[in-house]
């Protein structure tokens, strides 16, 4: 099983993943992570783009074709990026969750963005002023809500991994 944990950054994707991969004993794929990789290995001319979502997609289609689950932890932020993750669990006849973490109490959300930091050898985190600007589609198509204003990393998980079973 495929589950995609989106939503913009600062709204707790990560802490919750981290929870559900220990659970379900998953493979983890963090955009973050592929993405200062590709930096750091200095292979692209200037932006990073869609590359670290090829990677992340190809990653999660060979671990899901060993009937393996993956959770892949990205903003997802468009239409185009949601299909694709689609695509890709149906490329290995798996079923996918899609999951949206929202922060709904913004003063909350903002104190996570300001204060966090970095836990990837040079990654740059985001600022308030740039998740705010962040180009985020809303969802046309249905996923599960978690709202970490409302409830914990835990219970998070223990939802996701409650909704992820067949």
């Amino acid at each position: 099983m495929l589950i995609v944990l989106s939503g913009l950054p600062g709204s707790g994707k990560t802490t919750v993943a981290r929870e559900l991969v220990g659970r379900l004993s998953a493979v983890y794929l963090r955009i973050d992570a592929i993405e200062q990789a590709l930096v750091s290995a200095k292979v692209l001319a200037g932006e990073v783009g869609p590359a670290g979502y090829e990677v992340a997609y190809a990653l999660a289609r060979s671990n899901l074709a060993l009937g393996l689950t993956v959770v892949a932890d990205c903003v997802n932020p468009l239409p185009v990026t949601r299909e694709a993750w689609r695509a890709v669990a149906a490329s290995a006849s798996s079923r996918v969750l899609e999951v949206e973490i929202v922060c709904s109490d913004v003063a909350e959300h903002r104190r996570r963005v300001e204060l966090r930091a970095p836990d990837i050898p040079g990654h740059v985190l985001p600022d308030w002023a740039s998740v705010l600007r962040h180009d985020y589609a809303p969802w046309t198509t249905d996923r599960l809500v978690i709202d970490t204003a409302a409830v914990s990393a835990s219970d998070a998980a223990q939802r996701i991994a409650t909704a992820a079973r067949p």
